[in-house]
């Protein structure tokens, strides 16, 4: 099963170093210190959250299969090992890819003001002038609205040329036939509702968590696309994440880009100094830019590298054992950057 296949995946890029909790709150993309510090540590952007929604329940299940298959030993802490076929099967990869760091549920809305479009536009050709819309959000109406007027959709022209963009780019992405067939499926026209979940699931022979992370990684390759293709990227437009930041962080850098130093920065914003700490660890995982150097020395980078290569391990306590003229920031901030 697919979601079984990328949980293993996670697991080995977890390196048996954190608890199963911590692919549960990626998953969902948490936006905490730690879950975010442990995308860039442990290079698990592309999963960041791919299912926003995912409930506990449904995770632990997966989890208890896992077990069951003996890929997985649960220890009481919540620490889990990989076992030998565990590993062998973790190696094989996951059967799909994602973008989730740089969309986090934002592909979503691309296919709901899309669904939307080509459901007016259907309706539109067919004279219809009255039909209940698919899409009940009132933010996604009114994009909706102001793209058909903006595209002058009565002149008829545009029905023709999004079909061809469509058509085109679909065509061109490296995605499964089935996925494809999934992005057409779910849309609607007139007398032609879009599948149901339950329906494509059956059809596949599939469960429905694997078909909509089918969707989803297909969404995300033509999100990664549409920018070649002129009504695909104003239907895309605000949607894809550049510089992903928590608020909090943003401020930190802001004032950091005044030349207030660490311990200014906590005092003015009334912080923790360890979460102005977090700030920068956020910092410097996003923004290549970010002058680490202020904290960590490069040879000191160099030293983290080889430990973490000696020790095959990413634990910062073991590193701090390794390295302890080294604080606990200054590793979290080498691990940020790349200290794999």
């Amino acid at each position: 099963m697919i979601f079984q296949q990328i949980l293993l995946a996670i697991f080995l890029k977890l390196n048996n170093e954190r608890t199963v909790a911590s692919a549960y709150h990626l998953l969902r993309g948490k936006r905490s210190g730690q879950t975010i510090q442990d995308v860039g540590i442990f290079s698990l952007h592309c999963y960041f959250s791919v299912l926003p929604k995912l409930s506990r329940k449904t995770f632990d299940e997966f989890v208890e299969k896992l077990i069951a298959a003996g890929y997985l030993h649960m220890e009481e802490t919540g620490y889990y090992t990989l076992t030998a076929s565990g590993m062998t099967q973790a190696q094989q990869g996951a059967p799909c890819t994602f973008a989730g760091w740089h969309y986090r549920g934002n592909e979503h809305i691309f296919y709901a003001r899309l669904s939307l479009i080509v459901q007016a536009l259907s309706h539109q050709s067919a004279h219809i002038k009255a039909f209940i819309p698919i899409q009940r959000d009132e933010a996604i109406q009114s994009f909706v609205r102001q793209f058909l007027v903006r595209h002058q959709y009565q002149s008829g022209a545009l029905q023709v040329l999004l079909l061809q963009e469509i058509t085109n780019s679909l065509q061109t992405l490296t995605v499964t036939e089935e996925q494809r067939e999934l992005l057409i499926n779910r849309l609607t026209g007139v007398d032609l509702p879009g599948f149901t979940w339950q329906q494509l699931a059956h059809q596949a022979g599939r469960t429905e968590m694997d078909m909509q992370l089918l969707y989803i990684s297909a969404l995300h390759q033509w999100l990664e696309q549409v920018a070649q293709y002129p009504y695909l990227a104003d239907i895309a437009q605000q949607l894809r994440i550049e510089m992903p930041l928590t608020e909090s962080a943003y401020q930190t850098a802001k004032l950091f880009e005044q030349g207030f130093s660490l311990e200014q920065i906590a005092y003015r914003r009334n912080l923790k100094q360890s979460t102005i700490e977090d700030h920068f660890v956020e910092l410097a995982m996003n923004d290549v830019t970010f002058p680490i150097e202020y904290f960590v020395k490069q040879e000191e980078l160099v030293q983290v590298q080889h430990a973490v290569s000696t020790y095959a391990t990413k634990k910062l306590k073991v590193l701090r054992e390794a390295l302890p003229h080294l604080s606990y920031f200054q590793l979290r901030l080498a691990l940020a950057r790349g200290g794999n």
